[in-house]
């Protein structure tokens, strides 16, 4: 599959077949896959924390959870489909991994002040990290989504998996095979003409491309 058709084809799936499994193998290779990602410094300050098995899977399921959503229906078919995904993939940023490499000679910050971060790269490393897995899930023809944990129960998922405390909680994969197509209703918003996002010279100049297609 190339670049291209992989990219057109990516998106969230939001139902998982339960009976079917990702072996370990193709796991790994994902994540050395993900390790061409780009890489402030090449500090490579992120990890990913696989849950494999079931136990550690409905642990996190278990800890992550905040209380009674507003929409509790939905909210449960999430969970449903959601949680049937037999590989959770945990991305975490190691901020201590930055501030360390950029102290060394050839960089030379050796305040190891955050104000040198206006953007912080350990959190966009990890990002990009991550949207190589997802394209690498469907070159393997799996179906896979990136989530987020709610904020107050960052530090209990830690806990329960020894993390680090200097580690922070980027975002989830969910990993496996599609059992039912979802289309999220964001998806009514449709994409946004390439007039409103590229900008050519200056801000507000808008170009056109050959095909919106």
């Amino acid at each position: 599959m190339d670049l291209i058709d992989a990219v057109s084809r990516r998106r969230m799936v939001r139902r998982f077949d339960p009976d079917r499994t990702v072996p370990l193998d193709t796991v790994t290779r994902l994540v050395r896959l993900a390790q061409h990602a780009p890489s402030a410094g090449h500090t490579q300050g992120w990890d990913v924390l696989a849950l494999v098995e079931p136990a550690d899977r409905d642990r996190f399921w278990e800890v992550s959870r905040e209380g009674t959503a507003p929409e509790p229906d939905q909210s449960s078919r999430w969970l449903r489909g959601v949680s049937a995904a037999p590989v959770l993939l945990i991305m975490l940023a190691d901020r201590t991994a930055y501030l360390d490499r950029y102290a060394e000679p050839d960089k030379g910050w050796t305040d190891r002040s955050l104000d040198r971060w206006p953007v912080p790269y350990w959190d966009t490393d990890t990002a990009m990290a991550a949207m190589i897995l997802l394209l690498g899930a469907v070159d393997a023809g799996l179906g896979a989504l990136f989530f987020g944990v709610p904020g107050p129960r960052h530090e209990a998922v830690k806990a329960a998996y020894a993390v680090p405390p200097d580690r922070r909680i980027v975002g989830v994969i969910a990993l496996g095979h599609e059992a039912q197509r979802v289309r999220s209703p964001s998806l009514r918003r449709g994409r946004r003409p390439l007039g409103d996002v590229l900008h050519l010279g200056r801000f507000g100049a808008s170009a056109t491309g050959p095909s919106e297609a």
